[in-house]
């Protein structure tokens, strides 16, 4: 008999096999289309008329679908870590298709993805998925989480009507902090919301419930106003520094709202626990280095012209002289 665990495991893991080949399947659409048309980073669309952009655009829904059913079989601190397989296959497939080249230190990155993500595995506690979507609604109105409710409001509060107008432009953990705040929310309703699918498919009816509606509208509401301030960071800061303190932020969040509404830690051993943070350390370690590595890729053509240019401009000098 397969575990909901096992269950939440292969889909955590087909979903970032999803993501990850969907970027690379994207980024070689919008290349093909570029050699026949306007760019989309200067205002062209000739990529909606590209196949392989629209067969990423697929990959990316299935992948984000299995990252959806996911949460609905297995704990938070299991599967929302294992979204940083997806940038290792993004990073392997664009070594081997896009040649952009993985050196040592994106290598050491991915191996510390997957070891971390193994000591996660090893240790996920067994998670109880309530019977109803009323014992969800009872879970959300413990204390303790309506704390953390009222907690991560006043400070989404604070950072949009203060710090934004402040030091949005120039602090990125302005718009990452409201999107991770708002993200670690996101995740509790949608793991209600797919509950309440879930008991409803196997004929237990919660359509009519008033609290599938509430959690519904509270996951539309937050994933709004995380795309919103996502693609204000986007927009403002570098992705390659965006990405990495996004994603930290984002995945402790939700693992630490997670703990607190749905008791993913209850009655496991302080090894266990020790071990799964341990595992969670290793992989955002990992996943800092990756994007490090990206960075410095990146920068390497543009520091290479830069000397190419200053060693034509002296050359010219020379023949000038």
């Amino acid at each position: 008999m397969v575990s909901d665990n096992e269950k939440g495991l292969v889909l955590a893991v087909a979903s970032s096999v999803f993501v990850g080949s969907s970027f690379i399947l994207k980024k070689k659409g919008l290349k093909r289309a570029a050699a026949s048309g306007t760019r989309a980073g200067f205002g062209g669309y000739t990529y909606l008329l590209e196949p392989l952009w629209w067969v990423g655009l697929v990959t990316m829904t299935f992948g984000e679908i299995a990252n959806f059913v996911a949460y609905v079989y297995a704990p938070a601190v299991l599967v929302t870590p294992l979204g940083a397989l997806s940038i290792i296959i993004s990073a392997v497939l664009a070594h081997f298709l896009l040649n952009e080249k993985l050196r040592q230190m994106g290598v050491w990155g991915c191996v510390c993805c997957i070891v971390g993500c193994v000591m996660i595995v090893i240790h996920a506690p067994q998670e109880q998925t309530p019977n109803s979507v009323q014992a969800i609604w009872k879970l959300a109105m413990q204390p303790a989480f309506l704390i953390y409710v009222a907690a991560s409001m006043s400070i989404v509060l604070a950072l949009i009507l203060y710090c934004e107008p402040l030091c949005g432009q120039t602090n990125v953990l302005v718009y990452t902090g409201i999107c991770s705040l708002m993200g670690s929310l996101t995740v509790m309703s949608i793991k209600a919301v797919g509950i309440a699918i879930k008991l409803t498919l196997e004929g237990i009816n919660q359509i009519w419930y008033p609290e599938t509606w509430f959690f519904i509208m509270v996951a539309t509401i937050c994933v709004v106003m995380q795309m919103i301030y996502l693609n204000k960071a986007l927009d403002t800061f570098n992705a390659a520094i965006v990405s990495p303190i996004y994603y930290v932020m984002f995945t402790t969040l939700t693992i630490f709202a997670s703990a607190i509404m749905f008791k993913d830690w209850y009655g496991q051993s302080t090894d266990s626990i020790a071990s799964e943070i341990c595992g969670f350390i290793t992989v955002l370690t990992g996943t800092v280095i990756l994007h490090a590595a990206r960075e410095e890729e990146e920068a390497s053509p543009r520091t290479n012209r830069w000397h190419d240019s200053a060693a034509k401009s002296i050359n010219e000098e020379r023949l000038l002289g």
